[in-house]
């Protein structure tokens, strides 16, 4: 008797991705902050927008976006045409692999990279290698080392996830330089919005036709609810993607009000602000209590404890005061706990119990 349909080679390599969790059993107002969203929400603007299209649920939303492209095109600086749209940044990175790798191919992750990049790479039959980081920073010179005749995309967050940190613009431009033509070196810039005047990546697209640049809307724009990204390539790379994307695969509320959202420069300078002011305190104020943490590029601070039962313990202590954090220890971060940026009554409540914990006469 048949045991039934096979499933392509890796699909059952993959581990289930697991997002942050939002809610505590018995505890009503929890303080979520595992899950790096916006503390300040989406744009009034994108709020009107999501209303506005409910008005016109009964119509196929356009095909091409390119009202929203066009949007992306003038507040970025960049050509319409080169540019293309999902559902989330997720999409767009799945895209990419889909295209450009499959069975016996490699695909580069760093050993603390966005936990997305393996499942994407098993997801099409292809080999994700890991490749060691310094200090918890992206190290271009072991990537380098890590391509073979195999490799076909390499998946950089920039900043990172989960650690924040950063590669400068100089490293990624020898990165890109070096690697082979026929390989895709991603640029995920997610939290590229939280760093000032940095253009994401745009400026080597420019110069490398095998370099693509991801955005998305889930972060500093507090669209995350609505799953809408973008992605910025050559016009031969953006002509293969838009092959593989589905016709309506944004519908008219996601794409209005991501137009609005990107168009609300002032929005997203005080949530850029008061991130920026909320984050260095949140992080000196831990530093304080003795859990230190890299400089932060993004909307969280990697808290780094003593090892892996005291950052258990810690998490225990703050869900029971009703705080949720994320463990990292799929990320081989076992030590650490990733902690969002949300309000300042958030920031001081999680700080203030982290000092308790660390104060506990069990904890020494």
């Amino acid at each position: 008797m048949s045991d039934g349909p096979k499933p392509q080679p890796g699909i059952m390599e993959i581990s289930l991705y697991e997002g942050g969790a939002s809610s505590l059993a018995g505890v009503e107002n929890v303080i979520k902050l595992s899950s790096n969203e916006n503390p300040w929400g989406p744009s009034d603007k994108a709020v009107g927008a999501v209303a506005k299209a409910a008005r016109t649920l009964h119509r196929y939303p356009g095909t091409d976006h390119a009202e929203l492209r066009k949007a992306i095109g003038e507040v970025h600086g960049l050509d319409p045409n080169r540019i293309i749209c999902g559902a989330g940044s997720d999409e767009v990175l799945t895209w990419i692999a889909a295209a450009y790798a499959g069975p016996g191919d490699e695909i580069i992750v760093t050993e603390h990279g966005f936990s997305l990049y393996p499942i994407i790479a098993h997801g099409v039959g292809a080999v994700p290698v890991e490749v060691p980081e310094r200090d918890r920073v992206v190290d271009v010179d072991r990537i380098l080392e890590a391509v073979t005749m195999r490799t076909r995309v390499v998946y950089i967050a920039n900043p990172a996830n989960p650690t924040g940190t950063m590669v400068g613009q100089a490293e990624l431009a020898r990165l890109a330089a070096g690697l082979p033509p026929q390989v895709v070196l991603v640029l995920d810039g997610a939290y590229a919005e939280f760093v000032e005047a940095f253009d994401g990546g745009a400026a080597l697209v420019d110069r490398f036709p095998n370099v693509v640049m991801t955005r998305t809307f889930s972060k500093i724009y507090g669209l995350g609810g609505l799953r809408i990204g973008w992605g910025y390539a050559s016009p031969g790379i953006i002509a293969v993607l838009n092959r593989l994307r589905a016709p309506f695969n944004l519908s008219t509320a996601q794409l209005l009000a991501a137009e609005a959202a990107v168009r609300d420069r002032a929005h997203v300078d005080r949530c850029r602000t008061e991130n920026e002011r909320l984050r260095n305190w949140l992080a000196h104020a831990l530093a304080e209590h003795g859990v230190p943490s890299d400089t932060s590029s993004a909307n969280f601070v990697l808290a780094r404890f003593a090892d892996a039962a005291e950052a258990d313990a810690c998490d225990a202590w703050l869900r029971q005061e009703g705080v949720i954090v994320r463990k990292v220890a799929g990320y081989k971060l076992p030590n650490c706990l990733r902690i969002t940026v949300g309000d300042e009554a958030s920031c001081r409540r999680v700080a203030h119990l982290v000092g308790q914990f660390k104060g506990r006469p069990d904890n020494g």
